[in-house]
Order: structure tokens, then C-alpha cells, then sequence
């Protein structure tokens, strides 16, 4: 399409501008401000708030942490109306009917941040060129702000092409991607169930500049708990036969957690991250927490994984006589293509000048939960793909010096010009 180079400049601005200010899985108000008044600017009805989010299915949602996100977002320029209106949720649904019959394509693009501190040496592009995160401990380090910065330049085509298409596009911006812990309650209201199709791409990854992969596998089921042991202090000297130690209890199913063994059927992962105890060397501990997590390559391995673990932090729990909480902190399925949407991705990617269209077989290698998204819309009878746009960058995901070329947007844009032409000209 020989007019996405009129997007060039607004694709690089808005993601350096992103960059800048990243915000961490349910707290990035202020960067859906910024998408909501982009969007209502280019004409579209933006939804927000509960009308996009169902606030049963969040995951991993901190209120005290969503507080300060709020406050955040008021010193830094949005307007308490504005807050009222996203009802303590971020996150954005922006919606165009052409007027036109014709299927329902719904996007989705992820918006939240890292929590890494980002390089500021001087061979580390944003720190040179002076678009380094402003928010020390938190980075765009998995490439969101390229992927808003990519939705927003497609939403502002669509909205000047919005004569020559048919039927209907939905932009879903998704909260709480890192953690997979977003895409549930987004699905969950029910904002994507009248799509036709479903698409999503995530940046980089695997494939480097130039290429695009249209069939990825490899999108790890995982389920991500938080378990709390709960038991009675005790003076570790006097009589610790009075107290229960849970922190016994969490190192035991520590240990015990590594050694399931793991499935024959495929790829299974367990690991526990994070695990904190303890009040002082001289009392018996009361509390306990794991931050952990299990992933498998089908539904059935990640559930075999899950109800091996819970029976071992029980049994460790019984063991010590302690109380134990297990809540789910995030989730996140697999995903097949629909064959329909890889041959769209085939001809979309194949029409752009020096793009490599990799079809092969490419580990996605990791959890992505707009899988949830897709699989619910293909439960409701639509058609789902995810594809992975190549960026060459100079360190890997999750890393301090994360970056991505950004000559790598202007092609990215391209695809998903001729992808979403393509599936609203069906039918």
C-alpha cells in the first residue's frame, strides 16, 4: 500500500513517546488515557472501564498498586473524569462501523511494561536518542509500545480508509499481558463474542527484521498462583512445639514442586520464582508465600501440572499444620491458527516488498494470553490467528537494553493493512 509511509513519522513518535512512560499490568491509566483520546480523535466510539473489562475474571489485579497507578495518572495530566469513566480498569475497546454489511474483525494490541530498570549507557538507542523510560524499575522491554504505537497508526488508517471497507472493526487495547493476566477478564465481558475474526501479533520474538511468521507454535497453557501458608508464631527458643512453621510448610513444597515429573505426552514447566517467610531468627514463622508458576504444552499436560502441585502444597501444608491459600494470579491456553487466517496472513505478508513470509514451524517458546481471547471467539464460531512480526533488536526480551528497529513498523503496519482489507471484504 503505497500510502502507509504517510504513517512513518506517527508510528515512531508515539512509541517513543510510550516508551517513556511505561506502566506495569492493570495500573496503566495513564496510557489508556492517552489511547482513549487518540482514538475519540480519529472518530471512534471508545469503550472503557467495566463495559470492557469483567471485574470477576481479572487476575492478578493489586488494589493498593491500581490507587497509586490512579494517583500517578492525575499528577502526570489525566483528568479525574477520565478516571471515573475507566471505573478502576484500563484498558480499551475503540469501535468503527463502516455502515456497510460485512463481517466483525476484532484486534487486539497489549499495552503494559516490565518491571526492569532500563539501560541508560550510551550505546543503548533510547538513552542516545533521548527517549529512555522516565520511570525508574519499569521498561517497555517486550515491545507493547510498539505494538500500541502499531494499533493506533492502524486504527488511524482504517479510520481514512473507512469509505473504501465494509462491516465492522473493534481495537481491542488489553491490559495485563506480562503475567497473562488480562486477556481473561477482557474476554470475560463478553466485548469480542460478535467477532468474525480475531487477530493479534506480538514484535520480534523469534523472527528478526523481515520476516513474518504465520504459524507459530509452541503457546504454552500456564497457570500463575500465588500459595500462602499460614501458621501460628512461636518463641524459637522457649517452646516452638507451640508453633506451626510456614515457612517449613512452603520450603518443603518447594522441593517437592521441582520434583513432579513431568509429562510424557510434551513440554511441561514448573517453577516457583519468589517465596517469602519469616518475622525473625528467633520466632517460629507464621506466613509463607510462593509466587509460582506451571506451564504445559496442551491444556491437559498445564492441568496435570496444576493438580500435582496443589496436592503437594495440601500435603505440605497437613504436614506442618498450617492453613494454606492458593489464588490464580494469571492464565494463559494455546492456539492452532484457523487455516482461513494463515492463508489472509500468507498474501498479507506476501504483497509487502522484502518481507519473508515463514510458514515453517517456529517456537513461540512462551505464553501469550491473548490465546484466551482467541480461543473464546473461536468457541463463539469465529476464526482466530496470532502471527509474529520480525524486528531485529539488540538484547533479548526482558532485558535492560531491549530495543526494536524501528524501520520494522512501517512493514508491520503494511501487514495488517492487507490483513484486515482482506477479511472485511469476506463474505
Amino acid at each position: 500500500m503505497s500510502d502507509i509511509c504517510a504513517y512513518h513519522d506517527q508510528l515512531i513518535n508515539v512509541r517513543r513517546h510510550l516508551h517513556t512512560m511505561p506502566e506495569e499490568g492493570w495500573c496503566e491509566f495513564r496510557t489508556t488515557a492517552y489511547l482513549i483520546e487518540t482514538l475519540r480523535g480519529y472518530g471512534y466510539e471508545v469503550l472503557t472501564g467495566t463495559k470492557v473489562i469483567d471485574p470477576e475474571s481479572c487476575l492478578g489485579r493489586n488494589p493498593k498498586l491500581v490507587e497509586a497507578a490512579q494517583q500517578y495518572a492525575l499528577e502526570n495530566g489525566v483528568s479525574q473524569a477520565m478516571l471515573d469513566e475507566m471505573e478502576g480498569f484500563t484498558g480499551c475497546c475503540a469501535v468503527m462501523d463502516t455502515g456497510r454489511p460485512g463481517p466483525t474483525l476484532a484486534v487486539r494490541f497489549d499495552i503494559d511494561c516490565i518491571p526492569v530498570q532500563e539501560s541508560h549507557e550510551p550505546d543503548h538507542k533510547p538513552a542516545k536518542e533521548g527517549f529512555v523510560s522516565e520511570r525508574p524499575g519499569f521498561m517497555h522491554a517486550c515491545g507493547h509500545d510498539a505494538h500500541m504505537s502499531t494499533g493506533l497508526a492502524l486504527a488511524h488508517w482504517f479510520a481514512d480508509h473507512k469509505d473504501e471497507m465494509k462491516g465492522r472493526i473493534k481495537f481491542l487495547f488489553q491490559p495485563a499481558e506480562e503475567g497473562v493476566r488480562g486477556a481473561a477478564g477482557m474476554a470475560a465481558s463478553g466485548i469480542a463474542d460478535d467477532a468474525d475474526f480475531f487477530l493479534a501479533a506480538h514484535i520480534a520474538m523469534m523472527c528478526k527484521s523481515g520476516e513474518v511468521s504465520i504459524k507459530p507454535y509452541g503457546f504454552l497453557c500456564t497457570t500463575k498462583l500465588d500459595v500462602t501458608y499460614q501458621g501460628a508464631p512461636a518463641h524459637a527458643g522457649v517452646e516452638p512445639n507451640a508453633g506451626k512453621n510456614a515457612m517449613a510448610a512452603a520450603c518443603n513444597a518447594f522441593v517437592q514442586l521441582l520434583g513432579i515429573p513431568r509429562h510424557g505426552s510434551g513440554m511441561s514447566r514448573i517453577n516457583v520464582g519468589q517465596l517469602t517467610a519469616g518475622e525473625g531468627r528467633n520466632v517460629i514463622p507464621s506466613k509463607a508465600v510462593m509466587k509460582m508458576e506451571v506451564r504445559g504444552e496442551t491444556a491437559e499436560i498445564n492441568t496435570y501440572m496444576y493438580e500435582r502441585a496443589v496436592d503437594i502444597i495440601k500435603g505440605c501444608a497437613i504436614a506442618q499444620g498450617c492453613e494454606y491459600k492458593i489464588e490464580k494470579m494469571g492464565e494463559a491456553v494455546d492456539l492452532i491458527n484457523d487455516e482461513e487466517m494463515v492463508e489472509v496472513l500468507r498474501k498479507a505478508a506476501g504483497a509487502v516488498k522484502g518481507v519473508t513470509v515463514r510458514d515453517d514451524p517456529m517456537n513461540f517458546g512462551g505464553s501469550e494470553d491473548a490465546t484466551i481471547i482467541a480461543r473464546r471467539v473461536q468457541a463463539k464460531g469465529g476464526k482466530a490467528a496470532f502471527f509474529v512480526l520480525g524486528a531485529d533488536r539488540p538484547s533479548g526480551h526482558h532485558t535492560a537494553k531491549f530495543d526494536v528497529d524501528e524501520k520494522a513498523l512501517d512493514t508491520g503496519l503494511e501487514v495488517w493493512a492487507n490483513a484486515v482489507t482482506a477479511l472485511l471484504a469476506k463474505y
